[in-house]
């Protein structure tokens, strides 16, 4: 597919356009894109925070020429590009400088700490924010937050256990801002789907740690009798990496394993599932990958390397600032419209509270890694979005 094609995917065609070279050695607050300020209409102008200098240069890049590569086509509104530096202090005289420039709407900045430098500022002039972090909280209303979030996870999640007639929801979470995020989603989801509310339990990196929640979970009983149900029917696991590796046997011994329960984690699972035959049964909510071929294969035509992960947030957010530009800039009314938009991964809507609702795909592990058992909705207005 074209990028003229993948980009109609998220935005709609009319006149104008853009296409320019990235910069390099950028300091805080500079620009290297875009038509002089004054060229276009007041109000229309889309600048990016993002670090084009610093350890994340790198990553700013990719997501510069993410946005590029979604706007550089017809009727794409100009770009403005802002280095942040990587920095909070460096973030929010962007921020100030894209407003001083005209900016209709910003995408960026990468993480949650620049997000919160650049949220007053930009709200108190009165334009939108895109930005690529996942933290939800610094989710508000003009300010959205692109990034896969653990709290849409866990939505997707109880929805689809939900319509198997499961009912008994636990989660086992580390003690730590990821287990929050998940413990947080986890009861929020429940109440939203009258659910009863889901046993959470906590864990600490030390011993009994992740054993200790388990055998706590399960009674104490290993192995358990065969003929007692188990207390729960589903077990929202935040454990990954090496941590991950050593749950299988703890989740068998205690009786919790995916040949029992429904077994739910994190969309971070996508990477190890190769490796996690023993959580064979076992879901996981994210992105659908084969939706994102096409954005990655213009990115790499246009660039000749593939994007990074995060790039797709900007192409994105990009796409949304040019599927909604009017004669007025961006609206609100616009930018939350209910039918969302179609993006590089998967569909997703903005909502007036800073929240960002996404269709994601169900995977099951299996022996060898991992295969979609639930497609992603087609539409957000389906059940389970």
């Amino acid at each position: 597919m074209t990028a003229a094609g993948l980009a109609a995917c998220v935005a709609d065609t009319g006149a104008g356009g853009y296409n320019q070279a990235v910069g390099l050695n950028m300091a805080p607050g500079a620009t290297r894109a875009g038509p002089a300020p004054g060229t276009e209409a007041p109000g229309h102008r889309v600048s990016i925070l993002v670090p084009l200098t610093g350890p994340n240069a790198e990553v700013g890049q990719a997501l510069l020429r993410a946005a590029q590569l979604s706007l550089d086509q017809p009727g794409g509104p100009p770009l403005d590009a802002r280095d942040t530096g990587g920095t909070p202090a460096g973030a929010a005289q962007a921020a100030r400088a894209a407003v001083a420039g005209g900016a209709g709407i910003i995408l960026g900045p990468l993480t949650a700490p620049e997000t919160g430098a650049v949220a007053s500022i930009a709200r108190e002039a009165g334009i939108p924010v895109l930005a690529f972090t996942s933290d939800v909280g610094q989710a508000q209303p003009g300010v959205w937050t692109m990034g896969v979030t653990p709290s849409q996870q866990v939505r997707r999640l109880v929805l689809a256990v939900q319509a198997e007639g499961k009912v008994r929801l636990a989660a086992v979470v580390p003690q730590n801002a990821f287990g929050d995020a998940l413990a947080t989603g986890v009861a929020a989801s429940a109440g939203e789907a009258g659910l009863p509310p889901p046993r959470i339990l906590r864990y600490a990196s030390s011993p009994p740690g992740l054993s200790g929640s388990l055998k706590e979970l399960s009674g104490g009983t290993a192995p358990p009798d065969p003929s007692t149900p188990p207390p729960v029917d589903t077990l929202l696991l935040g454990a990954a990496g090496q941590q991950l590796g050593q749950a299988a046997p703890l989740l068998s011994g205690y009786g919790l394993g995916p040949t029992r329960i429904r077994v739910l984690g994190p969309a971070l699972w996508a990477r190890e599932a190769p490796q996690l035959g023993a959580l064979a049964g076992a879901w996981y909510a994210a992105p659908d990958p084969a939706r994102r071929v096409p954005f990655e294969q213009a990115y790499a035509a246009k660039y000749g390397t593939p994007p990074r992960e995060l790039a797709s947030l900007a192409y994105d957010a990009a796409g949304v600032a040019r599927a909604v530009v009017d004669r007025i800039g961006y609206s609100a009314a616009t930018l939350t419209r209910p039918q969302g938009f179609a993006g590089a991964d998967g569909l997703f809507a903005l909502q007036p509270d800073g929240q960002v609702r996404r269709g994601l795909a169900i995977f099951e592990i299996d022996q060898a890694g991992s295969h979609v058992v639930q497609p992603a909705p087609g539409s957000l207005t389906a059940p389970a979005s």
